[in-house]
């Protein structure tokens, strides 16, 4: 048998060796949370050093992920009837009647977005609660899968709430009451090997369009 001599009082590290070490591990730990673990799994940067080396970005991305995938896992539900949209310019009458004026808050918009094989994308009003959005649009290329939602401002991290949803669809129209404060629209993902171009109509009580 080999006997290992223990070591010395001399040789042992001291304790404020130890402290020191301890606080440097510590430190470091929470320095690569941060700034590393923290945008790019939850897309949380305070300090902003994680979107500038791309992290940030890679947690926005697995979020919108995780939703989507949450969101093809759930059973498809039977949408209701989607009303017409209705068209914001006040109609002709007879010069014998007074002509309405249209509604100052209400707001219209056009847009595209082209989305390539497997990309998403979204666009969302900020909508108040209670206020109404009718909305249409069409998928030129291919069929797209979409998700039309919304999120409240400052809300739980990860929460939305689902309007209506599908599958491989080229068009939906219809509107929505926003039931909270926040932004309200659209996802698509293209499940196609094309280029698919999708065209947006909106009409409603909506304060601005992110995209």
């Amino acid at each position: 048998m080999f006997n290992t001599p223990l070591p010395t009082v001399n040789e042992l590290p001291s304790t404020r060796k130890l402290v020191r070490s301890t606080v440097i591990a510590l430190l470091t730990a929470v320095g690569l949370l941060v700034t590393v673990v923290m945008p790019s799994e939850y897309a949380i940067d305070p300090t902003g050093v994680g979107r500038a080396l791309g992290l940030t970005q890679m947690g926005e991305l697995k979020i919108t992920l995780a939703q989507e995938a949450l969101a093809d896992t759930m059973p498809p539900q039977p949408a209701a009837p989607a009303p017409r949209v209705a068209r914001v310019e006040p109609a002709a009458k007879p010069a014998a009647q007074p002509v309405a004026t249209p509604d100052p808050a209400l707001r219209t918009n056009q847009m595209t977005v082209t989305l390539r094989p497997s990309e998403g994308a979204e666009i969302k009003l900020e909508v108040l609660k209670n206020k109404t959005v009718s909305y249409e649009w069409t998928a030129v290329g291919g069929p797209v899968n979409y998700d039309t939602h919304g999120e409240p401002y400052n809300g739980e991290k990860g929460y939305f709430h689902s309007y209506n949803k599908g599958k491989q669809v080229k068009s939906d129209k219809g509107e929505f009451t926003a039931i909270f404060d926040g932004t309200h629209g659209w996802f698509w993902r293209n499940r196609s090997n094309n280029d698919v171009t999708i065209s947006l109509k909106t009409a409603g009580d909506y304060l601005s369009v992110k995209q």
